[in-house]
């Protein structure tokens, strides 16, 4: 990946778009269970959402696999679907996109509140 690459994102478009090339084989449970992992997997992402990337394509080689075995998608990834992305995020506490932020925004708060007071 080059300079250019990483400031435009383009980098991030082509590896999203051979995500959903390869999530368009898959059969209809196992694309419903993608839609519902991406969905759950974005609140970790970072601002440019480049840390979800190897966790999505693990995520989609799983399904994948269980397809290709004839597996459901429920019995890979059970009926917890936000539990099971927690788990790939990192586990139960994992801090979001929004913990993170509103971190951000308590200390400066505290900061300026700090200067302010004495």
């Amino acid at each position: 990946m080059n300079f250019r690459e990483t400031v435009t994102g383009s980098d991030l478009t082509r590896e999203w778009k051979a995500f959903e090339a390869r999530a368009q084989t898959l059969p209809d449970d196992h694309r419903a269970a993608w839609e519902q992992i991406k969905a759950n997997l974005f609140p970790y992402g970072d601002f440019t959402g480049r840390n979800l990337t190897p966790i999505l394509d693990g995520a989609l080689g799983l399904l994948e696999e269980s397809a290709a075995d004839g597996q459901s998608a429920h019995e890979v990834l059970g009926d917890d679907i936000p539990g099971f992305c927690a788990a790939l995020a990192g586990g139960e506490g994992t801090r979001t996109f929004r913990d993170r932020r509103r971190e951000q925004l308590n200390r400066n708060v505290a900061r300026k509140l700090s200067r302010l007071g004495g």
